[in-house]
């Protein structure tokens, strides 16, 4: 069963995927590998997982600028998810989008939701992010 959420584009883009989904806030710093794109932090209920080109959705980041650097990488070496779904809007995971945007002509699209549309995410649903921040599942 599908549906369409109407989500605010921070960071407009397009991306098509499988969604990773969290209701925990991720830190990027010590908790993502630029390298491979494997959730590290072995604390966090995504640990193991590999977010690289998946539509990954978590409430919102822990730490600080290092999101920024850590992210910023992993779209450099291609290992970042393929969009980033948060509550809100998180000024460091855009960033990163920003300055890779700049640096390597790629975007990483990202879109803040509402509480009730996100908990219609589920890991593995088939999400598609257009440009005017609707999800279709």
């Amino acid at each position: 069963m599908g549906g369409v959420i109407a989500g605010h584009p921070v960071v407009p883009g397009t991306a098509h995927g499988v969604a990773l989904v969290s209701h925990e806030p991720l830190s990027f710093w010590g908790g993502y590998d630029q390298l491979t794109g494997e959730i590290i932090d072995r604390r966090h209920p995504l640990s193991g997982l590999h977010a690289a080109g998946r539509i990954l959705a978590v409430p919102a980041t822990r730490g600080s600028s290092t999101t920024t650097a850590v992210l910023l990488e992993a779209i450099r070496l291609y290992t970042a998810p393929a969009a980033v779904l948060t509550l809100g809007s998180d000024t460091f995971i855009a960033l990163a989008s920003v300055v890779a945007d700049e640096l390597y002509s790629r975007t990483l699209p990202i879109v803040a939701l509402n509480e009730e549309d996100y908990s219609l995410l589920e890991t593995g649903q088939t999400l598609r992010v257009h440009e005017d921040g609707r999800i279709v599942f």
